[in-house]
């Protein structure tokens, strides 16, 4: 039997998309570091209460339900503090802003559980929360490994509640810069779809009709420049699905640079993209998806005032829009494919 934690009830009001949602489907949806089978034991226990009253597994949830939730223990795992540097953009009392490297991941799994993101917040940081559990101290929501840019973090358990709303009720603006393959028709588009797991690759997502566990997923495009090869844009999702820009990109025909999962090229060289650069000596401009999360606007969860978060582009993505623009590779630091490749070190996935 799962054994329950002693700490305070979690309060969590249904948001309007969770309508008809199951009981015990809702709660792993919301802290994924629990199994389903764990809260429906939890249940049993008669720790979570539904408008206050005790609840079954198979409850469909309304808008605007008020769940109280003890949450289960978890096995004793740990995430050991590692001592990696962070980029802070932001610290007060209740909250973090972080501008993630690319080749981090933001918390460990899939038998990843070092040079995270969470271990380096362990180490930097005495308060953080845990409501996502004890492998993801104060994450309240992620990036990609190989994206870049401004993520939140959590000091503690109301915060942490209180900016996961705002993230379930999409009232956070999030900006994304993006180079993109191509000549998209439209200088702006909606695109509006339904997206699930792949059903043979279960890495990626894939564009699909409205049927099983598919999700609604809404991104807005607009281009701010345009070149021979490919084009840079602002993308600005109206939904927050797993890998929703990336695949919406590549479902129109314009996957991102250097995206070996949703285009096929692990990396964009300068011949590449410059008529001007010689295949013969093949310089590398960008090694991982050319995505950026470039501005992040939210209220601020104890004072209410909205906050505006924005990291500068990365130096690959710098590099490459310098290429793009003056038609020439600026060679300072710039490595050769051959020299890239000797001093490339093992990732942690």
């Amino acid at each position: 039997m799962t054994e329950l934690s002693s700490s305070e009830p979690v309060s969590v009001v249904v948001e309007s998309r969770a309508h008809g949602w199951r009981v015990d489907h809702y709660l792993t949806r919301l802290f994924p570091n629990y199994s389903r089978s764990a809260f429906q034991e939890a249940i049993q226990q008669r720790a979570v209460l539904l408008n206050g009253l005790p609840v079954k597994a198979g409850r469909r949830l309304r808008v605007n339900d008020t769940l109280s939730v003890r949450l289960p223990s978890l096995p004793d795992e740990t995430l050991p503090p590692e001592d990696i540097p962070l980029d802070v953009l932001h610290e007060d009392e209740s909250l973090i802003v972080v501008n993630k490297p690319a080749g981090m991941i933001v918390h460990p799994g899939k038998g990843s559980y070092r040079g995270t993101l969470a271990g380096a917040l362990q180490f930097h940081f005495n308060n953080l929360s845990d409501v996502a559990g004890k492998l993801r101290p104060g994450i309240v929501h992620r990036l990609d490994k190989d994206t870049t840019g401004v993520i939140v973090i959590a000091k503690d358990n109301q915060v942490h509640n209180r900016l996961s709303s705002q993230f379930e009720e999409r009232s956070v603006q999030k900006e994304y810069r993006a180079l993109i393959w191509g000549q998209p028709e439209f200088d702006t588009d909606w695109i509006e779809t339904f997206v699930r797991v792949h059903p043979k690759q279960r890495e990626k997502m894939q564009v699909c009709e409205q049927i099983g566990k598919a999700r609604e997923a809404v991104t807005l495009y607009e281009m701010i420049e345009r070149f021979d090869k490919c084009c840079y844009i602002r993308m600005l999702p109206k939904t927050g699905r797993t890998h929703q820009l990336r695949v919406h990109m590549s479902w129109l025909g314009h996957p991102m640079l250097a995206d070996s999962l949703y285009g096929g090229h692990a990396e964009v060289y300068a011949h590449d993209l410059l008529t001007s650069a010689d295949p013969a000596e093949p310089l590398v401009l960008i090694q991982r998806q050319a995505l950026h999360a470039y501005r992040l606007t939210f209220r601020h969860p104890d004072s209410g005032q909205e906050m505006t978060f924005e990291a500068p582009l990365p130096a690959d993505m710098l590099k490459t829009l310098d290429a793009l623009k003056t038609g020439h590779v600026d060679l300072s630091g710039m490595d050769s494919a051959s020299d890239t490749a000797a001093s490339d070190e093992p990732t942690s996935e």
